[in-house]
């Protein structure tokens, strides 16, 4: 049994379709909002840690002191190469816990259905070398990760904001964006943040606009969620840091 331990920081971002894939895949989940009951200190007993993301800024512990063991429980995870997923604010999370910088998104929110692009390092990652160059996903962030952490491998950037993914250590991955997401959803979130919501494109939350891209996002991101549930399972292998290719000559 291959038990993943879930953090919920916001009830306006269920773990929703991800959730799907991953016990369709063989998981299960214990969800856990760390607003309302303790964070295990370790994960003992847990084969992998996904991350959400929520409304609040990673490092605004003075209104969410709890974010401060989110953290901890990232570091935890990279240090015992627990498979790790942080989402959006989890993936925010999880570079700060490792040594990354967080700021207020300089050039404003990246929202709506948008592509972003593999780096080369994603080639010769287990969860990321079978995804499009371009993937489709879901944006809706107003902070951004300006550092990656230490010896962390950029596996896809956007041009607005570089760094949309990385891996930082064996298996433990940050992405900007969201996969998790329904249609209904993002409606909410359109509803909660008008001001955030009206830097999307013209259009961008009309329902069938919305449906067309959870489609796309479904394509490409459910076989990645089952790799993940492999990775936790120990079927597939983690990138090494150690395992190096040289350029032909």
């Amino acid at each position: 049994m291959t038990r993943l331990l879930v953090v919920q920081p916001d009830d306006l971002d269920p773990v929703a379709r991800l959730g799907d894939w991953l016990t369709g895949a063989g998981a299960v989940l214990d969800v856990v909002g760390p607003g309302e009951r303790p964070l295990p200190a370790t994960l003992d007993g847990y084969q992998g840690l996904v991350v959400l993301g929520g409304a609040m800024s990673a490092l605004d512990d003075a209104d969410h002191p709890w974010l401060a063991d989110v953290r901890a429980l990232l570091a935890h995870a990279v240090t015992r190469r627990v498979p790790t997923l942080g989402v959006c604010l989890g993936g925010q999370l999880l570079a700060a816990a490792t040594g990354g910088q967080l700021r207020r998104a300089p050039h404003g929110p990246e929202v709506g259905v948008l592509l972003v692009a593999k780096r080369d390092a994603a080639t010769a990652d287990p969860l990321f070398a079978d995804l499009p160059w371009t993937p489709d996903v879901l944006q809706f962030h107003v902070d951004e990760i300006a550092l990656l952490p230490p010896g962390a491998e950029l596996l896809a950037s956007s041009p607005k904001y570089p760094n949309q993914a990385f891996r930082v250590g064996e298996n433990a991955y940050g992405v900007q964006f969201h996969i998790e997401t329904t249609p209904e959803v993002v409606a909410s979130w359109a509803r909660h943040a008008p001001d955030t919501a009206a830097c999307a494109r013209p259009g961008e939350f009309e329902p069938d606009r919305l449906e067309r891209g959870h489609e796309d996002i479904r394509e490409a991101w459910q076989p990645f969620a089952e790799r993940f549930v492999r990775l936790a399972a120990g079927e597939l292998p983690a990138r090494s840091e150690g395992r190096r290719t040289l350029p032909l000559v």
